[in-house]
């Protein structure tokens, strides 16, 4: 038994290191794509999520012509349904489920690197929004952000992109 467990720790030690230089060489060509320093600067895309970003959406700008297509591929958009006086409102079922299990890490870890995706997490909450729904949100945002960033070929701006309209004085009087 000893020598069996000592094999399998000599094969799990292999794997290991086989999954440290993928991740090595991963990021080594992430860095050399054009578009590396755009996905980047978005809080909570650390270098491996945003290369499996990338690896998802493609880097074929004309395969999304606007943000609703990207979103709706992801399953971060929602479904309406109307019929009638009666509409109904659910998640997707079909998408990428790599790219949207992506998502949710990336819309986790917004909530800690960005207050402003913070602040918008919050205000889906206060309106009734469960824990899933509220993230899938925010990574529909997100999502609509990162397309406008690298159509437009621009940086992420948190003050740009998380600004909420405040009400005139006037208007709240009345």
């Amino acid at each position: 038994m000893g020598r069996q467990t000592l094999a399998f720790l000599a094969q799990l030690d292999g794997a290991c290191h086989a999954c440290d230089d993928l991740a090595h060489d991963t990021e080594e060509l992430f860095f050399q794509h054009l578009d590396a320093e755009i996905i980047t600067c978005f809080p909570g895309l650390a270098t491996l999520t945003s290369a499996r970003i990338l690896a998802e959406i493609g880097d074929d700008r004309s395969r999304f012509g606007r943000a609703g297509d990207l979103k709706a591929y992801a399953g971060s958009a929602p479904v309406t349904r109307e019929s009638g006086k009666s509409r109904h409102v659910t998640h997707r079922r079909i998408k990428n489920n790599r790219l949207a299990a992506t998502g949710r890490h990336w819309a986790f870890a917004a909530l800690t690197a960005c207050p402003g995706a913070h602040a918008h997490y919050n205000h889906r909450r206060g309106r009734g929004d469960r824990y899933h729904a509220a993230l899938r949100n925010l990574f529909n945002r997100m999502l609509g952000q990162l397309h406008h960033c690298l159509a437009t070929h621009q940086l992420f701006d948190e003050a740009i992109a998380f600004d909420r309209p405040t009400c005139s004085p006037l208007a709240s009087a009345a």
